[in-house]
C-alpha cells in the first residue's frame, strides 16, 4: 500500500488517532481535485503546493485531506494571485519550512523516545509506544513554543540585518557575487568512524548528542549560529572575527572537557559568503571544509589572510597565530596553513 493510500484515512488504532485528529482536526475527507476546487485554483498549482511541503503525490481517490490543508493552500494560492511574491520565491518558502519542521519534528519525537527509553529503561519499541501514547499532552506546548521561536529568531535575525546594512560600503565592500562578509568554521571528531563500529546504537547516539549539542550551546553563548551538522561535523557562522576566533577556541576546550568524548579539531576562516535556503556557500566554506581535514587532534588551523586579520585586530594579543604547514588542499591547491591559539580570555 502506497504512503499516500495509507494518509487516506485515520487508523483505527485509538492511541494515533488522539493525537492525529488533535494536529489535523479530524479524519481526511477531501481528495486532491476537491481541494483545489474548494480553494478555487488549478490542481496542478495544489498539486506543486503538496510536493513543496516535502508529501508524495497522493492516488486520485486519496481522500487524505482535511479543512485545516484547504485553509493553508488557500492562503499560498491568494499570495500566487496578488503576484506579491514570485512562483519561485512561493515554492522556496514552502519548502524552508517544510524542510525546517520536517527536520524538527523529528528531532522532538526522537529526543522523547529517548527519554522514555532511559527514564522507564524500555528497549526502542517500547519507548515509542510510549511516546505514541502520551505525545498529545504535549502537542499544544510544542506548538506554542514553536511559535514564540520563530518570533524571536526572526527578530535576531532583523536587528543584525538592520546593523549589517547600515554598515555596507564603510568597508570597502565591492558588493560581489559573495556579498556577506563573515567568520565560519568546522568543528569535527577524530577518529569518529573507527569509534563508531565498536560501540552500541545507545553509545553512539549518546556520543553524536553531546558531541552536537555541547557544539551548539558554546556556538550560541557567544552570538554564532549553527549552519548544519554533515556528518560528525558541524559547520558554524558568525558576523565577526573577533567573537569568531573565541567561539573556536571555546569549542576546543567545551568538547575536550566531556567525559568519554574523542579528540576534537577546528577550522577557521574569515571570507565572503552568499546565503540561500539557510544555508551558506562560497570559496571561504570550501576553504573552512578542507582545512578541518588535515587539523591534529586538539588544534585549530587557518589560512594565512584569517591569521593577519586576527593579527591586526585591537585585541590580538589575546591570540598567538604560528605557521602550521603548507598543505595541498583538493581543489584548492597549496595553502598556507596557521595555528591558532588563545592566550587570554575576553
Amino acid at each position: 500500500m502506497s504512503h499516500a493510500r495509507q494518509s487516506a484515512r485515520l487508523p483505527e488504532n485509538a492511541t494515533i488517532r488522539r493525537p492525529l485528529t488533535h494536529l489535523l482536526g479530524g479524519a481526511g475527507h477531501l481528495t486532491l481535485t476537491d481541494m483545489a476546487t474548494r480553494v478555487g485554483c488549478s490542481e496542478e498549482f495544489a498539486a506543486s503546493f503538496w510536493l513543496a511541503m516535502g508529501f508524495p503525490h497522493p492516488a486520485p481517490d486519496a481522500t487524505c485531506f482535511t479543512d485545516a490543508d484547504v485553509d493553508a493552500l488557500k492562503v499560498w494560492w491568494g499570495l500566487a494571485q496578488s503576484e506579491q511574491i514570485s512562483p519561485l520565491t512561493l515554492a522556496s518558502l514552502l519548502r524552508a519550512q517544510s524542510h525546517t519542521t520536517d527536520r524538527l519534528v523529528l528531532w522532538q519525537v526522537e529526543a522523547l523516545v529517548d527519554e522514555n527509553a532511559r527514564r522507564f529503561d524500555l528497549d526502542d519499541t517500547s519507548a515509542r509506544l510510549l511516546t505514541l501514547a502520551k505525545i498529545d499532552d504535549l502537542l499544544d506546548t510544542l506548538q506554542g513554543q514553536v511559535l514564540y521561536a520563530w518570533r524571536r529568531q526572526m527578530a535576531n535575525l532583523l536587528v543584525n540585518t538592520n546593523a549589517e546594512v547600515a554598515w555596507r560600503g564603510r568597508d570597502g565592500d565591492a558588493g560581489d557575487a559573495y556579498p556577506l562578509t563573515r567568520t565560519m568554521g568546522f568543528v569535527d571528531m577524530v577518529a569518529y568512524t573507527r569509534r563508531a563500529a565498536v560501540l552500541s546504537s545507545r553509545q553512539l547516539a549518546d556520543l553524536v548528542q553531546r558531541f552536537e549539542l555541547t557544539a551548539r550551546d558554546v556556538i550560541s553563548a557567544r552570538g554564532g549560529r549553527v549552519v548544519k551538522t554533515i556528518g560528525d561535523a558541524i559547520l558554524w557562522i558568525v558576523h565577526d572575527l573577533d567573537t569568531g576566533a573565541d567561539i573556536v577556541c571555546d569549542l576546543i576546550e567545551a568538547l575536550e572537557a566531556e567525559p568519554d568524548m574523542l579528540a576534537v579539531r577546528a577550522s577557521l576562516v574569515c571570507g565572503r559568503v552568499v546565503s540561500r535556503s539557510g544555508d551558506i556557500f562560497g570559496p571561504s566554506v570550501n576553504l573552512a571544509s578542507r582545512l578541518v581535514d588535515i587539523v591534529p587532534g586538539g588544534q585549530i588551523f587557518m589560512d594565512a589572510a584569517t591569521a593577519r586579520a586576527i593579527a591586526a585586530m585591537e585585541d590580538a594579543h589575546r591570540f598567538t597565530c604560528t605557521q602550521a604547514r603548507l598543505a595541498d588542499l583538493k581543489g584548492m591547491g597549496e595553502v598556507e596553513a596557521w595555528r591558532l591559539e588563545r592566550t587570554s580570555r575576553r
